[in-house]
């Protein structure tokens, strides 16, 4: 599927920010005229004159969370304690950011006879949420299943958000895993460990070749890829992208 070509760079304007996770935020810009994008492509974000910059610079990329059909630009991110990170949760609500993009090729492919696979670990579920929302807003036929692996809730992003979706969605349906209960401090009743063969096989009894999609840890990702190949999946039937500077 191509990119979506826009003008850039152009200034947005920063809404509304929220904690979605432990250590983990989500951030709203306005949208600015004109600007579009596919569900799983990302822009990337420069500070206009921060109050403190580092040797990491004042511009980085982020997968874009919201959907095109979504009035914002959402992203989100691990709160790292870097001078970037500092700026964005302490700059006041309609601070202007300069934005480029959108970029990638981790997108939604056409062929809607197949269903779609999503596995992601962490923040790396920042693309497929673009991506399942715009798909329950265009009412998109095609089965889609998500695999979303963290350590514990608290540090799953828009997890409560991923589990409404399916009661707007009767062809989505959410996989969630925790791999470390022994410290969390909430009750789970789902999935436990890591994604692994045996759990995608519990969950996709009689769906035929379908499409994957991975978005994580480079670790993660790769281990994934890797499971999918030894299974004889397709390598163009497998879409990647690896998480860094958690």
């Amino acid at each position: 599927m191509s990119t979506v070509a826009t003008p850039s760079p152009v200034m947005s304007l920063l809404q509304d920010r929220r904690d979605i996770a432990d250590g983990t935020m989500a951030f709203r810009f306005d949208k600015p005229p004109g600007w579009v994008f596919e569900p799983g492509q990302f822009l990337d974000m420069t500070l206009r004159n921060p109050v403190e910059t580092d040797a990491e610079g004042n511009t980085r990329s982020f997968s874009i969370a919201s959907a095109p059909d979504e009035d914002t630009l959402m992203i989100a991110t691990r709160m790292r304690d870097t001078a970037f990170k500092r700026v964005l949760k302490t700059m006041p609500i309609g601070t202007a950011v300069t934005i480029e993009g959108p970029s990638g090729k981790l997108t939604l492919q056409n062929d809607l006879t197949r269903s779609a696979v999503f596995l992601a670990g962490g923040i790396g579920i920042t693309p497929f949420r673009s991506m399942l929302v715009q798909a329950a807003h265009q009412k998109r036929p095609q089965r889609l299943v998500l695999f979303y692996s963290n350590r514990r809730p608290e540090d799953a992003p828009f997890l409560e958000d991923l589990r409404a979706l399916q009661h707007d969605n009767p062809r989505y349906s959410l996989v969630a895993s925790m791999s470390e209960m022994a410290r969390s401090h909430r009750p789970w009743t789902g999935e436990t460990g890591l994604i692994d063969q045996a759990m995608l096989s519990r969950h996709l009894d009689g769906t035929a070749a379908p499409l994957y999609y991975i978005a994580g840890p480079p670790g993660m990702v790769k281990a994934l890829h890797a499971m999918l190949t030894a299974q004889s999946v397709n390598e163009g039937d497998i879409h990647a992208e690896e998480f860094l500077g958690y």
